[in-house]
């Protein structure tokens, strides 16, 4: 089937809360976002890469320091906040190893005007060890692995970054958890870090690589995600999940990437109970897919739990496909609901005894899944290849069902009876 390889690198997680009730109420897990909330004042440093000194004091833009080693080895303080210089660039890896309090987060930010700081050129261009910081207004671009790897940490928040030229744009190891990536840019990040003949090893070109437990990955956009591969022709995802659990992926809006999402693990792990809901999905390519998942007959799974609601997807490429659930597909595997989805080949695949499917749209020039009773075949109506809000008419109006979301993508409210499939309330 040509399906996308995973790469066994362990990575982290993060979240806020959210009931989710699909038929019988699943509670879903409850995320700590103290991370984000009002911190008590530390001490702000600044960091100049042109007029800075690692010798001076470093407190304000007239005395700032100059490296990412000295910010590296800074004893910072919970509350404290580093600010980059606008503008300037650095080469290597910001290592954050302390930590904050959920009440005093460690911050990493911006001063002055023009473009964001940027950093690159390292094995990560930010390494993350510690707990509770918040990192914004990067550009983290050009490193051997990651924008952004955190690893060991938990209740760390990226926001407004962006990072691209990577081979995954954000990693969260399996060391880390409880972890919030969202209103950020993961660009191209189309590297892959094994690429060689023969085999079924080949991996990388990922917006997202979550290896860890309860991340958040809300608000973001995430495009080329897309390389070459030897073994598999193409590779590439914007969120890859591997040996985690309980992760949401939610209100992203993604393009061009060579698969949406792909979730497998080790024989001795698990990757159950994630989430994927109001996302946006397109992409230019050929050949491209919404997600791939797995049951019991195969080396990587099962992956059980998976939910997948009111998402909108368009994929007109020949080899395009919807969502895949084989390997002995069974309901404990899978359960879709409220999604739109119009691919140009197979809107959905399912084997075994099949995922729990319903309330869905779906166009396609073939598929092979039982329908649920109330999903239908045919035309969504999207407004226009890049703009998935459904037009007057379309058979997505009225076709939800409650899934415990009150808002879309665009913040719109969400009626509890009478919604509309995908990832935008039908306004006309």
């Amino acid at each position: 089937m040509g399906l996308s390889g995973i790469r066994r690198h362990k990575a982290a997680a993060s979240g806020t809360a959210l009931l989710l009730a699909l038929g019988a109420a699943a509670a879903l897990p409850s995320f700590d976002a103290a991370a984000d909330g009002t911190a008590a004042a530390g001490t702000t440093y600044y960091v100049d890469a042109s007029a800075g000194s690692d010798s001076r004091a470093g407190t304000s833009a007239a005395t700032a320091w100059r490296t990412l080693g000295k910010v590296s080895a800074a004893a910072l303080r919970p509350g404290d906040t580093v600010l980059f210089k606008r503008g300037e660039e650095w080469n290597g890896t910001l290592a954050l190893a302390r930590s904050g309090t959920a009440g005093q987060p460690l911050t990493v930010g911006a001063y002055g005007t023009g473009e964001r700081p940027v950093v690159g050129g390292g094995a990560n261009c930010v390494w993350l060890t510690g707990s509770y910081w918040t990192v914004r207004d990067l550009r983290l671009t050009g490193c051997d692995w990651a924008g952004v790897e955190i690893e060991k940490g938990h209740h760390n928040t990226l926001e407004a970054i962006r990072a691209d030229d990577n081979v995954v744009g954000v990693s969260i190891a399996d060391t880390a958890h409880h972890n919030t990536v969202r209103g950020s840019e993961l660009i191209d990040n189309n590297k892959m870090s094994v690429d060689d003949p023969g085999g079924d090893d080949d991996s990388g070109a990922f917006g997202v690589l979550l290896n860890g437990d309860d991340n958040l990955i809300t608000g973001n956009t995430i495009a080329g995600s897309y390389a070459t591969s030897h073994d598999y022709g193409y590779d590439g995802a914007a969120v890859e999940i591997y040996d985690g659990d309980r992760n949401r992926i939610e209100y992203n809006v993604t393009r061009d990437n060579e698969t949406f999402t792909e979730l497998g693990h080790d024989t001795d792990k698990t990757a159950d109970g994630n989430v994927f809901a109001y996302n946006v999905v397109t992409s230019k390519y050929e050949r491209g897919s919404f997600l791939v998942t797995r049951g019991p007959d195969t080396g990587l799974g099962p992956v059980r739990g998976t939910l997948v609601v009111n998402n909108s997807v368009y994929l007109p490429g020949a080899e395009s496909q919807g969502w895949v659930c084989h390997g002995g597909c069974d309901t404990d595997i899978l359960k879709l609901r409220n999604n739109v989805i119009a691919v140009g080949w197979k809107s959905g695949y399912e084997d075994g005894a099949g995922a729990d499917e319903d309330t869905g749209v779906y166009d396609g020039s073939q598929h092979q899944f039982d329908a649920g009773p109330d999903s239908v075949f045919a035309d969504p109506r999207f407004t226009g290849p890049d703009d998935l809000r459904v037009r007057a008419g379309s058979p997505a109006i009225g076709r939800g069902e409650p899934t415990g979301y009150t808002v879309d993508i665009t913040g719109a409210p969400v009626p509890e009876e009478g919604a509309t499939a995908g990832a935008y309330e039908y306004r006309p």
